[in-house]
C-alpha cells in the first residue's frame, strides 16, 4: 500500500515552499533499539536509530530522540514526547517504535496494547499533524529469541505488533514493518549467525562490561547498520516522499535523463 493520501500531503508541502529542502528533519522517537549510545568509554551497543542517517543526503538531519528503557507512557510522561513536539516545523517526519518496554509490567512503563498504548500512538499522531509534520509508525524490532529445535524465531511482542498495524491503518498512517523484517534477518543469518547482528562478546574485552554480553535485543554495529537499513527498505517500499532525500541518485523514470551525460 502506497498512502497516496499522504503522498499528495508531503507534494502540497513541496509545492507551497514552506521550508526549504536543507530544512527538513526526521525525529526518532523509540526505545533503545533506536537509541544513540553514549561514547564515553568504548561501547560495542548501537541503536539503529544512530545508523540511519547515513542513508541520507545533505537535505535532511535526522534527530533521534529515542531513549534506552521508555514505553510510550515514560515517553510522554517524562516530558520527552512534548519537547519533540515543540521541535518540529512544517514538512517535518516523524518515525515512532515503541512496544518492547510497553510490555514491561512495572507501573511506570506498563500498557495494554490495545488500550493506552494503543491510545498513545493515537495521541502522537495527532500531535505531529497538528505541527504540520508526517507522523510514520514503525512496528518493533524482533528479539533474537529461537524455537528450541532453532528452526524459527519465536515471537516476544504479542500484540503490541498488531495494534501498531491497526492503529496506522486506522489513522492513515504508514507503517514500517520493521517487526516482519527483522524477524527474517534474524532467521536469515542462523541461529549462531545471528549473534553478529546483536552483543555476544567474551568476557575482559570491554572495560564498561567486564563479564561480557550475552544480549539477544540490543545491536552491534553491524546490526544496527542492518536494520538502518531495513527502515530505509520500507521507506521506498511505500513510496513515502522521504525517500526523495536519499543519499545518491534518483531512479531514472520512463522519459530518458536529459541531464544523464555528465
Amino acid at each position: 500500500m502506497h498512502f497516496r493520501a499522504w503522498l499528495a500531503i508531503g507534494s502540497l508541502f513541496v509545492a507551497a515552499g514552506a521550508l526549504p529542502a536543507s530544512a527538513a528533519q526526521l525525529h526518532l522517537a523509540g526505545d533503545s533499539t533506536m537509541a544513540t549510545k553514549e561514547r564515553r568509554q568504548p561501547n560495542p551497543e548501537y541503536g539503529w536509530g544512530e545508523a540511519l542517517p547515513r542513508y541520507f543526503g545533505a537535505g535532511l538531519t535526522v534527530v533521534n530522540h529515542a531513549l534506552n528503557g521508555r514505553s510510550t507512557k515514560s515517553f510522554l510522561a517524562e516530558g520527552h514526547w512534548p519537547a519533540l513536539v515543540a521541535a518540529l516545523q512544517p514538512g517535518d517526519w516523524v518515525i515512532v517504535q515503541f512496544g518492547h518496554n510497553d510490555e514491561k509490567p512495572d507501573a511506570a512503563r506498563h500498557t495494554e496494547p490495545r488500550g493506552e498504548f494503543a491510545g498513545n500512538l493515537r495521541r502522537m499522531i495527532a500531535d505531529v499533524r497538528a505541527k504540520g509534520a508526517t507522523p510514520i509508525l514503525a512496528t518493533s524490532v524482533a528479539r533474537r529469541k529461537w524455537s528450541p529445535d532453532g528452526a524459527h524465531l519465536v515471537d516476544t511482542h504479542g500484540d503490541y505488533v498488531a495494534a501498531v498495524r491497526e492503529v496506522g491503518q486506522a489513522e492513515q498512517v504508514p507503517v514500517l514493518e520493521l517487526n516482519a523484517l527483522t524477524t527474517a534477518l534474524e532467521e536469515g543469518h542462523g541461529r549462531e549467525g545471528s549473534k553478529r547482528l546483536h552483543l555476544w562478546i567474551a568476557p575482559g574485552v570491554y572495560a564498561r562490561q567486564p563479564k561480557g554480553w550475552r544480549d539477544d535485543t540490543h545491536y552491534s554495529a553491524y546490526g544496527a547498520d542492518r536494520v538502518a537499513a531495513l527502515a530505509v527498505q520500507e521507506i521506498i517500499r511505500l513510496g513515502l516522499p522521504l525517500a526523495d532525500q536519499l543519499a545518491g541518485d534518483r531512479p531514472a523514470g520512463t522519459q530518458p535523463d536529459a541531464k544523464a551525460e555528465r
